[in-house]
Formats: structure tokens, C-alpha cells, sequence
């Protein structure tokens, strides 16, 4: 028991998770335990996995907490015999800056000793910043775009790649995974954030070790692990708007070798926009959820974690603000014949709808990490899991007038993963990572369309062509992919380190999208008869098939300047498999179901710096990355919904920089900016603007990517001192700018989202009595209430509709750990 204090107490001190010291001997111990007082860690270090691990953490310098100052020294109070030590490591790190590891090559590592360009949030930042869901992420990260209407219509893009949202056929090109299990689709981390370790953002494609269709970048979630000692808290949140946010914590030991963990949350909003038809607020609603764990470590040898989460929301997100009616202003002229008053002025925060938009999710999974220490320091590593995503909405027309009643695309979304990996030992002139990878999926959607009695007249269709008629579509997709994998370190000195790795995937899909004959509406024949089968005859594609293999490649040359000092090179390829739009094509026809490869070759020049004794850390990287075949949303203006293509030849180049700075004790200041010059190289078939004739219009040449900003900038200044015996005040400020870009892929000047910037605040106490700890902040989100929209979308005939962002909202939230 008292090896297991010892563990816990290195573990909170160096910042790496407990179970890679529990499977460390008692003389490597000693030799962490003689690191942690003092003695060199490169000196002490003698040999083994974890002098391997220790070493590669900022080999020289005094061990610091594990993702910021606070989880250190919430950790470190969990050993008393060796507390002391933990907590003066703690102490120290409000002196200097935190050091933070990361599984970025799959190993548990120092952030700052990984050649690759990353940015890692700690659960302390994303409480300080009233971070609690993904989308608000872009308001802490460089380079980072999330596009958000509900939780089908999402994607992540990274340096300019990866708006791809809304298609049921098709992964995103920025990978997401949670607790090492990838999740296929974006909206499966549409959840609150609960209970959080760190979220780590991988930028360029990863190639090999994540190599899962991650042509842009990787968002790795990192859930908390069961503790030995008991660890329990419970918070409330309280703010404008009706927010109310609840969660709680239990985490402990069963027995010496177990372990379990559970933590609950329960959101309530009622919204920020005002639909006038009903006087009710809408984007608002409720998510719950729960994720259980179990850590079993019956020896040195052997440890497994078991996870299980559920996640649901009952919201009417989705809902689309009016923004304006482009060049012709047909979409008014229609909406008055109808006798429709959309609310046309967008900053009113406004809509006009007589039905409403819904949204309903379930969620959830279950997965099992096992890892085995072999013979001679290997390490094997087994993950399964299996995860279901459904998705059920309801969307308005966008009028107070029936002309269509509901629209939308539901879906039910099944996946189990197996991943095994085997690691070779550390501390060897090559260190190595060998995988195999299997991903099964399926998946069902059904694309509906209910009519009311006026889309005759707000259409221009003949008299009872479409009014009144219903129609009901039905897409299936099943995967297969099969992927092997392996990297390679060789320590070519102590200076030079070459990194190396490939990955094949081979990917087999088979979908199939059907259109049964409308029903409903009055008996027609003639032109009547011939717009409704037009729009919504029946139809079958039979069998599609799609296989592809993609490979991909990772190569880096690391040169260790110093100690602090860390210069790289990298060229890497990725590849984003083709996918199969699941539903009936429109103007572009059967060749549209298909989607080919997207495929991206990036170059990149990085330097990772700690300067001034650790109170200095600057990062730097400059990319550039060709993308052929990028996938992206197209509109048919005949069908009136989005479909994926191919939109040609990408390139994305520029300098990305991530720097804090430890002005004084407890007070840092960090700032992250990217400029990206993104543009199509080629992009000949794009669809037209309003303001354009002609079918197809010529992108060519033109820094038109779906929201893409130039120019991304993030500031945020922390501070925490100490007022009193066992009080601390702290207050944490962070503004964040983008640069305007355009909003949909026509390009059209009607659809630009104006450049805008936030500023989120908050200020607090903590204080201890006793075991209990208390946090007590008043927080304030979109401070100076501006005005800004997060992206736009077409809308027939002609016009855009916006997602536009949440008002100032002010709150409160207490929190006891206990």
C-alpha cells in the first residue's frame, strides 16, 4: 500500500497517468523518487521504461504538475508520505510554466519532447474559460474552425480544411477520438464536456498512428481515470439565458488492485433567440449524460479500464436565423405571396416559425482498454469498443405559413472498433509502435419531406404538384476497414532523433439509396404529375459500391538544440477515404452518390522552446498542405439540399504560433495566433453565386474555402494568489478574433461571415476547510455582447441562413471537491 501512495504522489508530480508508474519496479521508483528531490532526471535516470518515460520529459528540469497547477496539486495531496514532495513540486510550478504530457505517438510523453504541432487544454483551462462544449473550442485554439448547427451538422477544420459537415456517407477530415476510441462522426462529441482530463489538437494530417481519416488534424479527448483515493465533487452553474448545469464526481478505490469512477451531468438552456410566432425562446433545450469506469490492476503486469457512457439531448437546436435574401430577393417576394413574415433583420436575434425546429440524440458506448507488460519491457495494448449514435430532428421552412411542414434527415449510426497495438521498450536506440486496426460500421438514414398546402404557390410548381405530399427516402451504408500500422524512433545521438511510419487502410463500402413514390396531395396528371415526380418520384440505386485503399506516410527529423530547445522537420501524407452520399442526387445526378479519396501532402518546419528557466515557452510552425480531391458541401439548388464532392485541388499554407509567459508568481499570460493562406488551386466546376450566371463558376486561383479565416488570434492572461490561510482569488481573461471568410462553397459575397472578436472572463475563490475544497466564480461569456455569426447556409431561392452566436450570458458557479 505504501508503494501505491509512493506511485500516486510521482504520478501527480511528473504528469503522467498513475498506472505507467504502477508498472514500474522499486528501483525505478527510487530512481523517480531521487528525480523528484532534486537529482537530474537525465543523472538518475539509469535505465528502463519509466526512465525512458521520465527522461523524455524535459530531461533536466524539476518535475511540474500534470496539465496545469491546479490537478498537480489536487493529485499530489493524495499520498501522505510522500506528499510533501508532490507538493512542493506543485508550489513550484506557479513559477514556472506546467509541464504537460500527451499520447501524441502513443506514448505518455512531455507535450514540448513531441515533434509535432499540437495544442493541449487541461481541465483548468476549460473550466477557466467556461468552456464546456466543443464548438466554443476555437475561442482557445489556433488554426481551429468548428462548424455547428446541431449535433448532425457539425464538423472540426483545421488550418482550413475540414468543413464537411452533414454528410450521413462520409467521415470528417479532422479525427476525433475519446479516450483512444475514434469516433466517426462529428456529432458524437457534440456532449458536454465531462469530467475532462485534456483535450490534446494534433494539426496536419497524422498519418500513421492516427491515421483514421485524419488528412487535417486529430481532436484526442481524455477522460479521468479512476483513483485509488477517494476523489468527489459536485458543481452547480448557474447564468443568464436559463442555464443551469449540474454535475458530480465520485471516484475511488474498490480493493488494492480496483478501482471505479462515475460522473453525471445535466444541462438546461432555454435558448437565446425569440420566435415571435409562439413568444418562446428556441436554440435551447437539455442534454444529460453519465460515464461509468472501472480501472483493475490486479499486478504490476496487467491493468484494464472499462468505460461506459451515455449521452442524450432534447433541444431545438438547428434553428437558422434569416440572413438575407441575396441579389434577386426572391426568397421575400415568395414568402409574401405566401402571406410569410420572416424576420429579416438578423441582429434582432429573431425568428418567425410556426412549427419550430427539434432536435433529439441518444448516444453512448462502451470500451475496454487491457495492457500487458511482456518479457523485456513490451508493452501490448488491446481496445474495444462499440458505439451507437441516433439522430432524430424536426426542421422548419422558415416561415410562420405552412408551406413545409418538416424536412430532414434522421439517423441511427452503429460502429464497433479494434484496435491493438505493441510498443517496444523505451529508452532504446529505436522505440517502436506496431498496430492493427478494424472499424465496422453501420448505418441508416431516412431523408423526409412533408409538404404543407402552400409549396404550390411559394414554389411556382403547378397547382397540387408538391403541396400536400409527402416523401420518404431511405440510405444504408456498411463499412469495413481494415488498417495495419507502425512508427519508429531511431535515436541517432543524443541530439538527433528520426521518426518514420506508415499506415495502409483498406476500406470496403457498400450503400444503397432508395426514394419511395410520394403520397398525399390531390390526384394530378400533366406538368403537375411530372414537377412531383421530378422532385420526389421514386427511386433506387441499387448496390453502390466503394473500395478504396489509402495509405499514409510520416517522416520527421528532430534536432534537440539543448535541453529546452527542440527544432523539427516533418513531411507526412494522408488520406481521407472516399465516401457515398445517402441520398438522391439532384442536378448532379448518379455520379454525384460517389465521393473519391481525399488526399493531402504536408510539409512543416517546427521549433518547441522552454526559455528563462521554464518561465518562457514559445512555439512556432510554419506548414504548407496540398490537398487533391478535398471534399467539401455543395448545394443543389434542383433538390434543395447539400450533398459532398470532390471540390478540387486545396493548398493550405502558413505560420501558426503558441506561446506563455510566467510574468510573476501565479500570473501567466498565453496568446496563440495562426495566419493561413488557404485557396483552391484548382476548382473549375464549383456551383455559382446568385449574383453569378451559369451552372458552374471558375474557383480557381481564389481564397474561397468555407470558413477558413485568415487570421486567428487567442489571448488569455491567468491568476491565482493567495489572500489568506487557505484562500486563493484567481481571475482568468481570454479574447479571441477571427477574420472574416466565406460562409458556403458558392463563394457568393451574400454569404461572408463578418470577421469578430469575444472576450470571456471569469474571477473566483478557492478555499479548503477541512478535506473540502471550495470553488466559487462569477464568469461572464461574450463580455461586450457582440453580435457574430459562426456559419452560413443556402436556402432556396437564392438566399442564406445563418447560425448566429450566443449573446453576453453572466453566471455563477460553486464547486466542492471533496
Amino acid at each position: 500500500m505504501q508503494q501505491k501512495k509512493l506511485v500516486v504522489a510521482l504520478a501527480a508530480a511528473y504528469g503522467l497517468g498513475w498506472t505507467v508508474l504502477a508498472q514500474a519496479s522499486p528501483a525505478e521508483l527510487a530512481v523517480a523518487t531521487a528525480a523528484l528531490n532534486g537529482t537530474t532526471l537525465v543523472a538518475a535516470a539509469g535505465g528502463g521504461a519509466l526512465a525512458g518515460t521520465l527522461a523524455a520529459a524535459d530531461a533536466g528540469a524539476a518535475p511540474a504538475a500534470a496539465g496545469g497547477a491546479a490537478a498537480g496539486a489536487e493529485s499530489a495531496d493524495a499520498a501522505s508520505a510522500d506528499g510533501s514532495a508532490a507538493t512542493a513540486a506543485a508550489d513550484a510550478s506557479l513559477d514556472v510554466i506546467a509541464r504537460v504530457t500527451v499520447s501524441a505517438r502513443r506514448r505518455v510523453e512531455s507535450s514540448q519532447s513531441v515533434p509535432t504541432t499540437l495544442s493541449v487544454l487541461d481541465s483548468s483551462a476549460l473550466e477557466g474559460n467556461r468552456v464546456y462544449r466543443v464548438q466554443d473550442l476555437q475561442q482557445l485554439l489556433p488554426s481551429t474552425t468548428v462548424n455547428y448547427v446541431h449535433a448532425r451538422q457539425m464538423s472540426f477544420a483545421v488550418r482550413g480544411l475540414g468543413n464537411n459537415p452533414a454528410s450521413d456517407g462520409l467521415e470528417g477530415s479532422v479525427g476525433v477520438y475519446l479516450d483512444n476510441v475514434y469516433l466517426a462522426r462529428p456529432g458524437m462529441a457534440a456532449f458536454d464536456a465531462l469530467d475532462i482530463q485534456q483535450l490534446e489538437l494534433l494539426r496536419g494530417p497524422q498519418g500513421t498512428l492516427f491515421g483514421k481519416n485524419t488528412t487535417a488534424g486529430v481532436l484526442n479527448i481524455t477522460s479521468k481515470q479512476p483513483t485509488y483515493r477517494s476523489e468527489n465533487s459536485a458543481q452547480l452553474a448557474y447564468g443568464q439565458q436559463g442555464y443551469v448545469q449540474g454535475k458530480a464526481v465520485l471516484s475511488g478505490a474498490f480493493s488494492d488492485t480496483a478501482a471505479g469512477r462515475i460522473a453525471v451531468y445535466k444541462t438546461h438552456e432555454d435558448g437565446y433567440i425569440t420566435n415571435i410566432h409562439t413568444g418562446k425562446k428556441v436554440q435551447g433545450g437539455d442534454r444529460d449524460g453519465v460515464r461509468a469506469q472501472v480501472l483493475l490492476e490486479p499486478d504490476a503486469n496487467f491493468s484494464a479500464r472499462l468505460i461506459a457512457d451515455y449521452n442524450r439531448e432534447d433541444s431545438n437546436n438547428g434553428t437558422l436565423v434569416f440572413y438575407n435574401a441575396g441579389p434577386s430577393g426572391k426568397f421575400l417576394a415568395q414568402a409574401a405571396a405566401v402571406g410569410g413574415h420572416p424576420v429579416t433583420d438578423p441582429s434582432l436575434r429573431q425568428v418567425n416559425l410556426d412549427s419550430g425546429s427539434h432536435v433529439e440524440v441518444h448516444q453512448g458506448g462502451v470500451s475496454g482498454e487491457l495492457n500487458w507488460k511482456l518479457a523485456n519491457d513490451y508493452k501490448l495494448t488491446s481496445i474495444s469498443a462499440a458505439r451507437l449514435w441516433n439522430f432524430t430532428p424536426h426542421n422548419d421552412d422558415g416561415l410562420d405559413v405552412p408551406v413545409t411542414l418538416n424536412v430532414g434527415s434522421a439517423a441511427r449510426h452503429r460502429q464497433f472498433t479494434q484496435e491493438l497495438r505493441l510498443a517496444t521498450p523505451l529508452g532504446q536506440p529505436v522505440e517502436s509502435v506496431f498496430g492493427a486496426y478494424y472499424y465496422y460500421q453501420n448505418l441508416d438514414n431516412i431523408n423526409f419531406t412533408y409538404n404543407g398546402p402552400l409549396a404550390d404557390k411559394f414554389n411556382g410548381t403547378p397547382a397540387g404538384a408538391w403541396s400536400n405530399v409527402t416523401s420518404i427516402g431511405n440510405g444504408h451504408l456498411r463499412v469495413n476497414s481494415y488498417a495495419l500500422f507502425g512508427q519508429s524512433i531511431w535515436h541517432i545521438d543524443p541530439q538527433w532523433d528520426l521518426t518514420g511510419g506508415v499506415r495502409a487502410t483498406y476500406e470496403d463500402k457498400l450503400a444503397q439509396v432508395t426514394r419511395d413514390a410520394p403520397y398525399g396531395g390531390v390526384a394530378v396528371s400533366g406538368a403537375a404529375l411530372a414537377s412531383r415526380n421530378a422532385r420526389f418520384g421514386a427511386y433506387n440505386s441499387g448496390e453502390v459500391h466503394l473500395n478504396k485503399l489509402s495509405p499514409s506516410a510520416l517522416l520527421t527529423l528532430a534536432y534537440k538544440v539543448d535541453t529546452d530547445v527542440l527544432a523539427f522537420a516533418s513531411a507526412s501524407h494522408g488520406e481521407k477515404s472516399g465516401g457515398i452520399n445517402l441520398s438522391v442526387p439532384g442536378a448532379a445526378g448518379v455520379s454525384s452518390l460517389k465521393v473519391n479519396n481525399e488526399k493531402a501532402n504536408n510539409l512543416e518546419l517546427g521549433v518547441k522552446s522552454n526559455l528563462l528557466g521554464r518561465r518562457v515557452q514559445l512555439n512556432a510552425s510554419l506548414f504548407w498542405n496540398d490537398v487533391s480531391g478535398y471534399q467539401s458541401n455543395a448545394y443543389d439548388p434542383v433538390s434543395a439540399t447539400s450533398y459532398l464532392t470532390n471540390a478540387g485541388t486545396v493548398r493550405s499554407r502558413g505560420l501558426e504560433l503558441d506561446s506563455s509567459v510566467v510574468l510573476a508568481r501565479g500570473f501567466t499570460v498565453s496568446a496563440n495566433g495562426s495566419f493561413n493562406d488557404v485557396k483552391y488551386k484548382e476548382y473549375k466546376n464549383a456551383p455559382c453565386p446568385p449574383e453569378r450566371t451559369g451552372a458552374f463558376c471558375d474557383l480557381s486561383g481564389r481564397a474561397a474555402l468555407v470558413n477558413a479565416p485568415r487570421w486567428i488570434g487567442n489571448l488569455a492572461a491567468q491568476y491565482a494568489t493567495a489572500v489568506a490561510a487557505n484562500v486563493e482569488a484567481y481571475g482568468n481573461v481570454n479574447y479571441a478574433y477571427r477574420s472574416s471568410t466565406y460562409g458556403t462553397l458558392d463563394a457568393s459575397e451574400y454569404a461572408r461571415i463578418p470577421a469578430y472578436s469575444l472576450t470571456n472572463l471569469s474571477a473566483g475563490l478557492k478555499l479548503r476547510q477541512g478535506s473540502t475544497r471550495w470553488d466559487v466564480s462569477l464568469w461572464a461569456k461574450n463580455l461586450f455582447d457582440k453580435q457574430y455569426y459562426t456559419s452560413m447556409w443556402n436556402t432556396s431561392p437564392g438566399a442564406y441562413n445563418t447560425v448566429i452566436g450566443t449573446p453576453r450570458q453572466i453566471g455563477l458557479t460553486a464547486r466542492a471537491d471533496f
